[in-house]
């Protein structure tokens, strides 16, 4: 069986080593194969699809979680909830696509915030790209007031100039869902106001690699709680896992 990864770029991914991993344990790797496939556009996913007729199941990153729709016969319940999509199934000549952030985001968000202060009650997700979907839609689900900070404002989304301190007194949780500061970029970050953060914050980290960014570091330094998201990363890798081997078990 063969599956694999899309995104772009790919070169420092951690589900071609995890599944390789896997396969092993399990006693398949000389049945099932797991690849990168780096697509420079989206509009390749055809021609990739038509030289790898005997795709399973793929995962979907940056950029393409909402971009890969179109190209799709069918929606999770998840997905369409949140409109982004990380995981594809290829079963009787459909494709269906999932959304397994969530369950990955929930369950390790859910931990940490255990460890760390309990229940939350108002966040800023920093980006807002398909990963931000899916974090948006856990902690509504979880009744924290959310806001959304990107480059630039418009309606519902605060711009990373307009924070104040103020504005940071009010959150107990900041969620990093864009790739600033992700290796090799490591010495980038969101353009949040660290220097107003205190104990009373929370920061969690989507990037896994490196294991503490400088958006974590900083709020380290300040007294603030701080993860990273591979448990999320284990998470939804696991769900997909079991997504792609349902129909076969």
């Amino acid at each position: 069986m063969q599956f694999g990864l899309i995104g772009y770029p790919l070169s420092h991914s951690f589900s071609k080593g995890y599944f390789g991993e896997k396969f092993a344990k399990l006693g398949l790797a000389e049945t099932h194969r797991y690849d990168n496939y780096p697509l420079a556009s989206i509009a390749e996913f055809p021609a990739l699809l038509a030289q790898q007729p005997e795709l399973r199941g793929l995962n979907v990153t940056i950029p393409y979680k909402q971009q890969v729709i179109p190209f799709l016969d069918e929606l999770s319940a998840g997905a369409q909830a949140v409109g982004a999509v990380n995981t594809i199934l290829f079963t009787e000549g459909r494709r269906i696509g999932y959304n397994t952030d969530v369950i990955g985001f929930q369950d390790s968000l859910s931990a940490f915030v255990a460890e760390n202060g309990g229940p939350i009650q108002s966040a800023w997700v920093l980006g807002t790209g398909g990963a931000a979907k899916a974090v948006v839609w856990v902690l509504e689900q979880l009744g924290a007031q959310v806001k959304l900070i990107s480059r630039s404002s418009r309606d519902g989304v605060l711009s990373y100039d307009e924070l104040t301190e103020d504005h940071v007194a009010e959150v107990d949780l900041i969620v990093n869902t864009t790739p600033l500061g992700m290796s090799p970029n490591i010495d980038t970050c969101p353009n949040i106001p660290y220097h107003c953060l205190s104990p009373q914050h929370r920061l969690y980290d989507l990037v896994y690699n490196p294991e503490e960014t400088l958006f974590l570091r900083q709020g380290k330094q300040r007294g603030a709680a701080t993860t990273n998201g591979y448990a999320m990363l284990l998470g939804q890798a696991e769900a997909a896992w079991e997504i792609w081997t349902a129909t076969t078990k």
